[in-house]
């Protein structure tokens, strides 16, 4: 948004400074993003005069001039054909930047002679592109600044252009009167009335307006229009012309010039058609897809089905609230005139503009939000310039819709301002602020503007309060002390379980990957999930349309795109939430880890293998051992579907409390997953682990034997469908307080295992540690335990001790 300072002491009754203005406006939430100050650029220059000018005796477009300046009499070369004796001219001294030629002036000798300066044109200073002479000054002292001239004789020349940056909660700032409001609010001045109009129509209007039933709700609110008759377009006068231009603007006509000044002025965007050119009546509507229009930018559009648009008998003639079309704009021969004033839907505003790709100042407001409370009244104020400018006769209004209805008051709660934001403000000095501001309060009820859309609550009240009063005037406070001592643990008993899972696994060689906690429906089918109550219903994109029932497919999707890249053995693990249904307690963390190709580069120190079940057991009982699990923990083949069926088995307390799952992927999973096999994993559920009884951060003091150690070796033959695990639990389990460790060795399988044992059987091996803490084991001691292990093996497993 940019405006100059005179222009917004069109507003303002205000003695501030530039300097202050501006750290107002930032202060205020309106960041400052630029000044073009001229006055800076031109303060070097001063006035002199010509007392003689004489042709170069070496060149005849030359003249060497003797210039009278501050400084006395200087010859200055100068090729401009109105250099003359007797002109007032603007000095360039020796060590001055001539901005529009971007150069330094130095005392420089010009065909053998020497030349103390220059006398400069309009373009040389950038103050327009005239440049076929010096400029010659009416009036003015010698010495005196030429800045100082300007401003008592064109101040226009001189007004600093501000630029600001309007964030999307502020469309009342779009229009210079919003910023003088804000500014006046503070405290920089006093704002001046607004001008009005009251523009009484000498006939009926011939163009009617109509809105279409199915546009009214969400497409135009309110169309209102007049003709104006009899006008003279043509350049616009110099000042209106001298706005536009310092705000970036090309000035085009009268007509033209007219609502761009309303739209830099009051936010306030119109639109002026060419009356003769118009073919009947005006009606506002939705877009069939495939109509074209040509726009004032000489470009044609094609429009999508439900855009909104204005046409006359003959077809579209304008892109409602965004731009109008080049068959019925405004002309210097326009004598006729057709003036609009409307309330768009800024939702259908800003989607027509991006889906035409059109920017225009327009559409820029009207999608943020323009007054509807000053639609007939702008109306009013703009036929009134062009009467004032171009001449001409109004007609009576004409009007389609109505204004809506967006008055709203919220309760002006003057505590909040301390609980909200910190600052200590008087109920009073709230109140005064609210209605500089433009509010209307009654009692404690603050009625918000029309032009104030982004006021939708109390809390709303309190920013501006705190806002206006300068948020630069919180003033810290220390924190409150913290008594000495042990501060209590912040993360939960699960926090520090996953802090343990993340380091144990890597610290196993696995490398930790964050994956996204969406996946696609048939990834989540594969693994359980996939189901209504899971699907997003705004999901980023159709790959990322369900929560995960698993992290395996994250996973595995990240093992797929390493091996797309080459690399081929992998060991990934994740650590996150899963989710079994919508609902808040339908979701747990899980730590996750697989293991693809092989273990290890072949090489001479050792021999590469493909990854199997027993390397995911081991990492696996490493973190449950981390985690605190139980040593004595019971297996459950029966796994789910995504897992091998004789290659994978879950990990419990019990058939009920189960821990996780480990083993061999399903072949078809890896297939569908896209990678390439074997595969491996394990899954732990980290909040089925039993917490420990004792909450003490200590640990049980080490204790070790001196006592000698007894290893001994037992073989049984048990049927091929025992598990070792069950053995190694019943070995273990017949002397707790003397076995220190049971650990299988061997297991004869196969047809010459039954040969030799019988169809049906095998032979387990096992080792079984003895550790001895009181005395040392005598022979008789070693046989009583042997015993114990023997029998308490065969009524567990049903097997018998090898002979």
């Amino acid at each position: 948004m940019k405006f100059t300072l005179s222009w917004l002491k069109d507003h303002l009754d205000t003695d501030a400074s530039l300097d202050e203005i501006l750290d107002a406006l930032t202060d205020l939430g309106l960041e400052v993003e630029g000044v073009a100050n001229p006055a800076e650029r031109l303060s070097e220059f001063t006035i002199a005069k010509v007392n003689a000018a004489e042709k170069h005796p070496d060149a005849d477009k030359l003249k060497v001039c003797q210039v009278e300046t501050d400084e006395g009499v200087k010859q200055i070369v100068c090729g401009a054909p109105n250099a003359r004796e007797g002109i007032t001219v603007v000095l360039c001294k020796p060590g001055a930047y001539i901005p529009g030629l971007d150069i330094t002036i130095k005392v420089g000798n010009i065909r053998g002679v020497e030349s103390h300066g220059m006398m400069a044109s309009e373009r040389e200073l950038e103050l327009s592109d005239e440049h076929n002479g010096i400029i010659e000054l009416p009036s003015g002292e010698v010495g005196q600044k030429f800045v100082d001239w300007l401003a008592e004789n064109d101040p226009a020349k001189v007004d600093p252009v501000i630029e600001i940056a309007i964030t999307p909660n502020r469309p009342d700032a779009l229009g210079v009167r919003g910023v003088a409001l804000d500014l006046a609010a503070r405290g920089l001045g006093k704002m001046k009335p607004a001008k009005t109009a009251d523009v009484t129509g000498t006939f009926d209007s011939p163009i009617s307006v109509t809105i279409d039933e199915d546009t009214r709700e969400n497409g135009c609110f309110v169309f209102g229009g007049r003709l104006i008759k009899g006008v003279k377009n043509g350049p616009s006068p110099e000042w209106l012309q001298d706005r536009l231009k310092a705000i970036g603007l090309r000035p085009i006509s009268t007509l033209v010039d007219i609502t761009n000044f309303f739209t830099y002025d009051r936010n306030r965007p119109l639109h002026v058609f060419d009356a003769d050119k118009v073919k009947g009546n005006l009606r506002i509507h939705r877009a069939k897809a495939g109509e074209t229009l040509v726009g004032l930018d000489e470009k044609e559009y094609t429009f999508g089905d439900g855009q909104v648009v204005i046409s006359d008998d003959d077809g579209i003639e304008s892109i409602a609230g965004i731009m109008g079309g080049l068959e019925t704009g405004c002309t210097e021969d326009t004598v006729n005139v057709f003036l609009e004033a409307a309330y768009w839907d800024h939702i259908q505003i800003a989607t027509t503009g991006r889906a035409l790709k059109i920017n225009s100042d327009a559409r820029y407001r009207n999608e943020r939000g323009i007054d509807p409370g000053f639609n007939m009244e702008a109306l009013d104020l703009a036929t009134q310039m062009i009467m004032d400018l171009c001449g001409g006769e109004p007609s009576n209004v004409v009007v389609a819709g109505e204004v809506p209805d967006v008055s709203r008051a919220y309760k002006l709660d003057t505590d909040r301002v301390q609980s909200l934001v910190g600052m200590t403000i008087p109920a009073e000095e709230q109140r005064a602020t609210l209605e500089a501001l433009g509010f209307t309060l009654d009692g404690d009820m603050a009625n918000v503007p029309s032009w104030r859309p982004d006021v939708l609550g109390e809390a709303d009240l309190v920013e501006e309060v705190a806002r206006v009063a300068s948020l630069t005037k919180l003033k810290g406070k220390p924190l409150p002390r913290i008594s000495a001592g042990i501060p209590e643990q912040i993360l939960t008993p699960i926090q520090k379980r996953e802090q343990i899972a993340r380091r144990t696994t890597a610290a196993l060689g696995y490398n930790e990957c964050v994956t996204y906690s969406f996946i696609d429906q048939s990834a989540a089918e594969l693994f359980g999930g996939g189901s209504d109550a899971t699907m997003l219903e705004n999901p980023i994109s159709s790959e990322m349309s369900h929560m995960r029932p698993s992290l395996l497919p994250g996973l595995l999707q990240a093992a797929a795109r390493n091996q797309a890249r080459g690399f081929m053995d992998l060991a990934l693990f994740e650590c996150g939430p899963v989710f079994h249904g919508g609902e808040p307690g339908e979701q747990e963390n899980l730590v996750t880890g697989i293991l693809v190709g092989r273990t290890m580069s072949k090489d001479i120190h050792g021999e590469s293998r493909p990854v199997d079940v027993f390397d995911a057991k081991a990492d696996m009982e490493a973190v449950l051992e981390a985690l605190g699990a139980p040593a004595k923990l019971t297996f459950n083949r029966s796994t789910n579907g995504w897992w091998h069926p004789g290659r994978s088995t879950k990990v419990g307390l019990g058939p009920k409390k189960i821990l996780g799952a480990f083993g061999e992927l399903h072949p078809k999973t890896i297939e569908a997953m896209d990678v390439k096999g074997p595969v491996v994993a394990f899954a732990i559920h980290i909040a089925e682990i039993p917490m420990p009884r004792k909450s003490g951060a200590t640990r049980p003091a080490f204790s070790v034997s001196d006592l000698q150690a007894v290893e001994r070796d037992f073989a049984f033959v048990v049927d091929s469908s025992v598990e070792a695990i069950n053995l190694v639990n019943a070995a273990g389990g017949a002397d707790k307080e003397l076995i220190d460790s049971v650990r299988v060795f061997d297991e004869f399988t196969g047809e010459k295992a039954e040969a030799q044992m019988g169809e049906g059987k095998k032979s387990i091996a096992v080792t079984v540690r003895l550790q001895p803490s009181e005395a040392t084991l005598k022979e008789k001691d070693i046989e009583a335990v042997s015993a114990k292990i023997v029998a308490k093996v065969e009524k567990a497993t049903g097997g018998t001790l090898r002979g």
